[in-house]
């Protein structure tokens, strides 16, 4: 699993996937809405990406957050239930997010 915190990485993976469409970045930018200056800048920096401009790039390329983060394998080993969750967690705006993350804190330490 890729560490979410390692921009190089992160960006291998979107650049892996635009290079399989062969699209420049200027293409790949164009299609998520998103300046290719950021692109750029994410390249050239290492810093990691924005959830907003990685959901906008794994969406043009047909892929999702979670495919970037982890391998086919990793992916094939999760159970039914862990990737219900996943598909569930994609479908819902930032404040359920939080509220879903603020609920599994307190159902957490209830059972402590």
């Amino acid at each position: 699993m890729i560490d979410i915190s390692d921009g190089k990485a992160i960006y291998k993976v979107i650049d892996s996937l635009r290079l399989e469409k062969g699209w420049t970045i200027y293409e790949l930018a164009k299609k998520a809405n998103v300046s290719p200056t950021t692109i750029y800048n994410w390249r050239d920096r290492g810093s990691s990406p924005t959830l907003a401009l990685l959901d906008s790039l794994c969406t043009e390329l047909g892929v999702t957050v979670v495919d970037v983060f982890m391998s086919k394998d990793e992916l094939r080993e999760l159970t039914g239930d862990k990737k219900e969750l996943i598909v569930l967690w994609n479908t819902l705006s930032s404040e359920q997010r939080k509220s879903i993350i603020n609920l599994m804190k307190s159902i957490r330490h209830e059972g402590k």
